[in-house]
């Protein structure tokens, strides 16, 4: 059974960071497409950020958090990281990671996803 947990987000002063982590279990990252999302109040999911599968090595940001967010993953805990520093008023969501294991667009979009986690809340408020 696939499982994608998330974890990190919390309350955090605008200008701040904050590493949200994803452990995935039931699957072998290496071989698949991971993603972040993030869903506001009354807005659509976003795609933020994507690491495809070593073999193909892409990578990319949506303009809204490119220079600001890293995406990485560790094979040896089959774990994904963002880190996310000079946090702002846009940036309050629930964060999701995804993951497929074809790409047939880059980026990604949610509906191409395979397996979501349930999200970690982000908020930023002085």
């Amino acid at each position: 059974q696939v499982q994608l947990v998330e974890s990190g987000g919390d309350l955090v002063q605008p200008g701040g960071s904050l590493r949200l982590q994803c452990a995935v279990s039931g699957l072998a990252l290496d071989y698949y497409t991971i993603g972040w999302f993030r869903q506001a109040p009354g807005k659509e999911r976003e795609g933020i950020s994507f690491s495809s599968s070593p073999l193909h090595g892409r990578t990319y940001y949506s303009d809204s958090v490119k220079g600001r967010f890293t995406i990485s993953r560790e094979k040896s805990n089959n774990t994904v990281y963002m880190q996310m520093n000079r946090l702002n008023p846009d940036d309050p969501a629930v964060y999701y990671c995804a993951t497929n294991r074809y790409s047939h667009e880059w980026p990604p979009p949610a509906w191409g996803m395979d397996y979501w986690g349930k999200g970690t809340p982000v908020t930023v408020s002085s």
